[in-house]
């Protein structure tokens, strides 16, 4: 039975028997009873506002053509806001950062090599004796 319609009686539609034949077999394809299956069918052309007599190529490729026109005009306002917005700001706080940079400490373990100062110079006289 059809959820929420178990109390409604049944109506005759005079419908030609070839179609009544077409539209048993889409029933089986959605798997959805006869009733339900047309409410269906309704319900999809009064949501999208579209009439059967037309067909959906032209209106689909329409509305393909407009998302693509948002989804560019997204694109745009996104690499706007890249080069005009976060670059400047980027750089300002890096420079800010540089500034304050602090100084490198030494290790505990690191020691420093002293230089030690000559104190005695060998002559270079080979004449000279001790």
């Amino acid at each position: 039975m059809d959820k929420g319609y178990e109390k409604e009686r049944f109506e005759k539609l005079g419908i030609k028997a070839s179609v009544a034949e077409r539209f048993r077999g889409f029933c089986k394809k959605m798997s959805k009873s006869q009733s339900m299956t047309l409410l269906l069918m309704i319900e999809f052309f009064e949501d999208n506002g579209i009439s059967p007599k037309e067909t959906l190529g032209p209106n689909m490729q329409t509305l393909e053509s407009e998302i693509k026109k948002r989804i560019n005009a997204v694109i745009a306002i996104i690499k706007d806001i890249e080069k005009n917005h976060n670059k400047p700001t980027t750089a300002m706080l890096q420079s800010l950062f540089m500034e304050f940079e602090p100084k490198e400490k030494k290790l505990i373990l690191e020691k420093e090599a002293k230089e030690n100062k000559v104190q005695f110079v060998e002559k270079l006289d080979p004449n000279n004796q001790l």
